[in-house]
């Protein structure tokens, strides 16, 4: 499975931003698509996921504010970001798990910076 990441950015505190994440290859198995992130010296931690069959899961810290949606005839998982503070500056990462909770991805796309100035 391959994972391609795009969308981050610079943005405002306050503004919005989208990031997408294209999947292909062996996606038969897929049960679970999620979102990671991880500012520096932290951890890296689950934002989002979303399961096949359309179940969505949030970190308390983005609820209201992020949501996960995926287009299957695309093959594409989004996660759209609003109401952004600084402390969501991180790199995200999106992810594809054989597990629906997605509690450790199994294949990794390359992380792309968000930064959220104040």
């Amino acid at each position: 499975v391959q994972l391609q990441a795009s969308g981050g950015g610079l943005v405002q505190a306050g503004g919005s931003l989208r990031l997408s994440c294209a999947a292909s290859g062996s996606i038969s198995r897929i049960n679970a698509q999620a979102w990671y992130r991880q500012a520096q010296g932290k951890e890296r931690e689950l934002v989002a996921a979303i399961t096949s069959g359309g179940r969505t899961k949030y970190t308390d810290r983005v609820k209201g504010r992020f949501t996960i949606s995926r287009d299957s005839a695309k093959n594409t998982v989004y996660l759209y970001m609003s109401n952004l503070k600084p402390e969501d500056t991180a790199v995200y990462y999106c992810a594809a798990c054989y597990f629906t909770d997605c509690f450790t991805g199994d294949f990794w796309g390359q992380g792309t910076q968000v930064t959220v100035s104040s």
